[in-house]
């Protein structure tokens, strides 16, 4: 497993799991790719061992990297409201657990979080629903179904809403600040990532890009949905995780959609990334809640949030001489 995580972090995960009522054993971890996989890979290296876990999750360049060497199962795709596509994956799940009984199941959601829930309500199997960092004000729609599922812990890593139901147990945004800013460059190289959600497209952050004039053929893009040839550089519809993480080394700014997994990335690379988030009303995704994380990374100062009309180039340049470090 890629280490990735901060000693100031360390206890979190296992407070998060003692929480749970579940003993230490052997586990099924389930997220689907993206940020919700991030997170619950990093959560899994602040409790600090899983050696006889299995991880069950889409199979993506991402997936492929970030848990070589483990033990993983690869369900079929579910997007976003796919109901069809999560009583599929329930009913995977289910075989597996038949087939090799776990101690319990952790998922980070989306959608896979409910088929793991339903699979283990078939199999007495009990479920810790860990919700994304990305929900500051609530839960997410699968949060809020699972909060009818019995027997199923809850946890929120947002200190803010937590209750009775939902006790907060540690954040993977622990242990980050701002660095001093440095001397700023007139050109800046750019890695411009739209993340890879399907099939939801963000024409609006490649545009807002192109508008700025900066964009060349040092630029590296990774599209996702929005298949587009227009732009200067190299283009990619999707990388693995070890190449989306050299890209954000080798570039001078990083512009990202709202999204968990490649914040969190930017943060653990040193890079202050400059957001632009997703919208619900344009399409861009299924609720808004990529603003609202966004501008809680901001109020920590860890990254610039700007909407796509709105950037220009000198926000680029602003941003080739901000940079994030860890706490002492």
């Amino acid at each position: 497993m890629l280490s990735t995580r901060r000693p100031s972090s360390s206890a979190a995960f296992r407070r998060l799991v003692e929480k749970s009522e579940l003993a230490e054993g052997r586990f099924l971890f389930i997220a689907s790719t993206g940020g919700h996989l991030v997170e619950l890979h990093r959560l899994v290296e602040m409790w600090g061992d899983a050696k006889d876990a299995v991880w069950v999750t889409f199979d993506t360049p991402q997936s492929r990297d970030l848990l070589r060497g483990l033990e993983v199962t690869y369900v079929p795709y579910v997007s976003p409201r796919d109901w069809r596509g999560v009583l599929g994956v329930a009913r995977l799940i289910r075989r597996s657990l038949l087939r090799r009984p776990v101690d319990g199941m952790i998922s980070t959601g989306a959608a896979v979080a409910l088929s793991a829930s339903l699979a283990g309500l078939a199999t007495r199997t009990r479920l810790l629903y860990v919700e994304s960092i990305a929900r500051t004000r609530g839960p997410s729609l699968t949060g809020a179904l699972l909060q009818r599922v019995p027997g199923t812990r809850l946890r929120t890593q947002v200190q803010a809403w937590a209750d009775d139901r939902w006790a907060y147990a540690g954040s993977v945004l622990q242990g980050y600040e701002a660095a001093p800013s440095a001397s700023t460059l007139p050109r800046p190289r750019l890695f411009v990532t739209l993340g890879t959600i399907a099939p939801y497209r963000f024409d609006r952050l490649v545009d807002a890009v192109l508008a700025t004039g900066l964009a060349d053929e040092s630029t590296v893009w990774q599209t996702g949905s929005t298949t587009r040839t227009d732009m200067p550089g190299r283009i990619f519809d999707s990388m693995g995780y070890l190449e989306v993480r050299a890209a954000m080394r080798e570039a001078d700014v990083v512009v990202t959609h709202g999204g968990v997994g490649t914040i969190l990335d930017c943060l653990d690379t040193g890079v202050r990334p400059v957001i632009i988030p997703r919208r619900f009303a344009r399409n861009e995704h299924v609720d808004d809640h990529q603003l609202d994380f966004a501008r809680e990374i901001e109020s920590t100062g860890l990254g610039a949030v700007i909407e796509a009309p709105d950037l220009k180039a000198d926000d680029l340049i602003a941003a080739s001489g901000a940079s994030v470090r860890l706490k002492n």
